[in-house]
């Protein structure tokens, strides 16, 4: 049997640890080999501030999740990061790319990435299915996708269906929070687009295609044409990594 390999790429610092922790402990569970990339291959770090102190037990991560986060941080896999800039740098022997979320400024270190967005340009077709990979994003992570275009011009993902972060939950993270973290909650800093406004607009039929709820509970939405998947934000993170198992399970049975 084929083991599928995963590539999970990480700004330095700032991703979410739960859209990154508990997606990379499923995978290992299912018996993923699973690699990390960051742009120069430093050793990256999730966002202190979901680890760490009174944000941490008012906002951020579980302590389970802390937990399942330290112990990822300490396998070789996550020491030892790809660089992205690196001249052999491929995807193409990966059949699932993962991109976890963050709100982070720093996250845009990926999202903004000419590098990372000219390798999914060329990795993101290669997903319609039939098809032996598999793209899967959350939260911010999908915006690296919306943010790369295509040969066409068009995001790849601008036939899609997806959801990303709602912007609901966006705005009531920052408004409730503004008074003592700033502009935090807000990755390109205040009055910048939403996350799903940011996705919306990359799409060709937005209202028929970006999907979303407002309830707490886990919600995933698969693509029909692609093996792609998306999740909103810490909470689907679970559903996320579990649905992305069996889609990439069963488009490498095509094997």
């Amino acid at each position: 049997m084929v083991v599928p390999r995963v590539l999970i790429l990480m700004s330095d610092y700032g991703h979410d640890p739960t859209e990154t922790a508990v997606p990379y402990t499923t995978f290992k569970k299912a018996g993923f080999d699973i690699v990390f990339a960051t742009e120069n291959g430093k050793i990256p770090a999730c966002d202190k501030k979901m680890l760490e102190g009174i944000t941490q037990k008012l906002l951020g991560a579980t302590k389970s999740v802390v937990e399942t986060y330290n112990e990822m941080s300490k396998t070789q896999e996550f020491q030892a990061p790809l660089s992205w800039t690196s001249p052999d740098f491929s995807m193409d022997s990966y059949n699932l790319v993962f991109l976890p979320g963050g709100h982070e400024k720093s996250v845009r270190q990926l999202i903004d990435s000419d590098i990372i967005h000219k390798h999914l340009a060329t990795y993101f077709p290669n997903t319609q299915k039939p098809s032996t990979k598999t793209v899967a994003a959350v939260c911010h992570g999908v915006m690296v996708l919306s943010e790369t275009n295509g040969d066409h011009g068009k995001s790849i993902i601008h036939e899609c269906t997806t959801t990303a972060l709602p912007t609901r939950f966006e705005q009531a993270a920052f408004w409730g929070t503004r008074a003592f973290l700033g502009d935090y909650y807000k990755t390109y800093g205040v009055g910048s687009d939403n996350v799903e406004e940011s996705v919306r607009k990359r799409l060709d039929n937005p209202e028929k295609q970006f999907k979303s709820s407002l309830r707490m509970n886990p919600f995933v939405v698969q693509d029909e044409k692609y093996n792609y998947i998306s999740a909103r934000f810490p909470a689907d993170a679970q559903l996320l990594a579990e649905q992305t198992i069996t889609l990439v399970q069963g488009s490498m049975s095509l094997l």
